[in-house]
């Protein structure tokens, strides 16, 4: 049941929609509150009243739904507490009808593309890809969940003179024998040694540009070893993707658009939106408040605004997309702020569904500096196999008996990383630290996944088959008290909380969420017994135990972390 919208159906305010007023009921602080209040500050203006007027007058007008159990006025608030057990059955009987693994909701028709994670070929998947990876991955199985249609793009960056670069390093000082042994790591440590002998010998650098200059051409010997360097990487990469549970359904990189490019200058020309300035190609948006979009360079050469013009309008072509969601890092705010601004000037109408979706910098313990052609990077695969290490020494040390100890040690590993990533809001810098990931206290994924591994060992424990047979003999009153009703309360809340992280683009949010759930469970555990000699208690606690180990198990999933059964 909807308890916001049948609380928001019986208030009844002079001039306020039913919508406004469901969409301003929340959900208190504190718990002495109730589950659900109304807020009446917003409408002091339209009605010329206090807010504690209208909360009084409020109160003394409602005619109370059968679910509703009281309602106050407080300070400003109309608090609602609800029909406890009631709550429970309708909670528990909604959640048993999802199963152990929530299927997504129907199809809405609408698609979303999110274009994340982008690595650069012949390049390390570095910890500074991790970010937009987990972000993106995450939003996608958000989306995927909620009914929409999301498409996973990866935006390769497979273009550009610093192929021309290792092609020439490559021919310089290459051994095809290293790089099939050492894959990315070999073309990485060319790509430095070309640039560190270049600042001796500026020679090279024109050599670069005349090898890119061959791929651009389609020489063949040029494109063949491209297209090695790139099947490298793919195949190299896609061993994290892997691991981080990441899908993709397109790999259209900066490559995929250089036929796709003309088109949109020719309709920024026929639409007299370019100019020259210096030479250059340029869409003049002062009067927007930002300097000038470069579309072509003096020598006619492209940039990334004209290859990310050319795949908005392929994209919304190919997909007509609802949203286009960019989960890049924040220093491309204004790149990103021009590329829509041009499509808004070129008559798109869809150009406001396109959206930056920004995020900050990502690092170790003690700094780290990402350079390529410099040779600093944390490799993402080093971060991931110390973690593992790590949490399978803990493993041994607390639960040496466990089976399959190098499959969970994977997933607590690997998941601790990623919700590192994921817990604090996208646009937050992320200091990284191996100690705090692991810790199995806290606020950390180890800890949900305990919290998920010990209801499914009091599962085991009280012999519990499923929550289908355990509902018909279930006395809802057993789960009436306030430890109790915490949990079921914010079970009730999931699909909300996974709504609103979707539409703020934060997986934090889900993040924050399971914390808040696990914590109000092990509450919930230690105040109550959940199997004991009362057999209509036990059959209460155990099904409220199965549905927070469904929902612990489904959230982890959105945010990309398995959750193992033992730990």
């Amino acid at each position: 049941m909807d308890y916001k919208r049948v609380i928001a159906q019986a208030i009844d305010i002079e001039g306020v929609s039913k919508e406004e007023i469901y969409a301003t009921i929340s959900v208190p602080p504190k718990r002495e509150n109730g589950e659900y209040c109304l807020p009446c500050f917003k409408f002091s203006k339209a009605l010329r009243l206090s807010p504690v007027a209208i909360a009084d007058k409020l109160k003394a007008q409602i005619v109370l739904p059968p679910v509703v159990r009281s309602v106050e006025s407080v300070a400003g608030y109309l608090n609602f507490k609800l029909d406890r057990a009631c709550l429970a059955k309708d909670t528990l009987c909604a959640l048993t009808q999802k199963g152990e693994t929530f299927p997504p909701h129907n199809q809405n028709g609408k698609t979303v593309c999110l274009d994340y994670s982008s690595v650069n070929i012949a390049k390390p998947f570095h910890i500074g890809h991790l970010l937009t990876t987990a972000i993106g991955g995450s939003l996608y199985r958000i989306f995927n969940y909620l009914g929409y249609k999301a498409v996973g793009i990866n935006h390769l960056g497979d273009w550009g003179t610093q192929f021309g670069k290792l092609v020439s390093a490559y021919k310089r000082w290459g051994n095809d024998n290293d790089i099939r042994t050492r894959g990315v790591a070999a073309l990485s440590e060319l790509y430095v040694r070309f640039h560190t002998e270049a600042e001796t010998d500026p020679a090279l650098d024109e050599e670069g540009r005349y090898y890119f200059k061959k791929i651009e051409e389609g020489d063949e010997d040029a494109v063949r070893i491209f297209e090695w360097f790139k099947k490298i990487t793919l195949e190299e990469v896609q061993k994290i993707y892997d691991r981080l549970g990441i899908t993709f359904d397109s790999y259209a990189g900066e490559s995929f658009y250089n036929d796709k490019m003309q088109p949109i200058i020719d309709e920024l020309t026929q639409k007299g939106l370019l100019s020259e300035s210096e030479g250059a190609k340029v869409v003049n948006l002062e009067s927007d408040g930002m300097p000038p979009c470069l579309i072509l360079k003096k020598d006619g050469a492209t940039l990334y605004a004209t290859r990310d013009l050319a795949a908005a309008v392929y994209r919304h072509k190919t997909y007509d997309f609802s949203k286009c969601l960019y989960i890049v890092a924040y220093q491309q705010n204004l790149h990103f702020k021009q590329v829509f601004k041009v499509l808004e000037k070129m008559g798109k109408p869809w150009a406001n569904d396109c959206v930056h979706v920004p995020f900050g910098m990502v690092s170790l313990e003690g700094g780290a500096s990402l350079s390529t052609r410099k040779g600093n990077v944390v490799l993402l695969k080093d971060v991931l196999d110390t973690a593992v290490d790590k949490a399978e020494k803990i493993i041994c040390e607390k639960n040496p008996a466990l089976e399959n100890k190098s499959a969970v040690a994977e997933a607590v590993g690997v998941g601790a990383i990623v919700f590192s990533a994921l817990n604090t809001s996208r646009i937050k810098d992320m200091v990284f630290s191996y100690d705090k990931a692991l810790s199995f206290e806290g606020e950390t994924a180890p800890y949900l996944q305990y919290t998920h591994a010990r209801c499914a060992s009091i599962l085991q424990k009280g012999g519990f088959s499923s929550p289908e047979r355990a509902l018909p003999s279930v006395d809802w009153n057993q789960l009436t008290d306030d430890a109790t009703t915490d949990v079921v309360t914010l079970l009730g809340r999931y699909d909300d909380v996974v709504a609103d992280a979707a539409q703020k683009y934060e997986p934090c949010l889900i993040a924050r969420y399971l914390l808040d759930l696990a914590q109000s469970f092990n509450r919930f555990y230690i105040d109550h017994r959940v199997i004991t000699e009362d057999a209509c208690a036990t059959n209460a606690r155990l099904l409220l135990t199965a549905c927070v180990k469904a929902t612990l198990k489904n959230g982890l999933r959105l945010l990309l972390i398995d959750a193992p059964e033992k730990m």
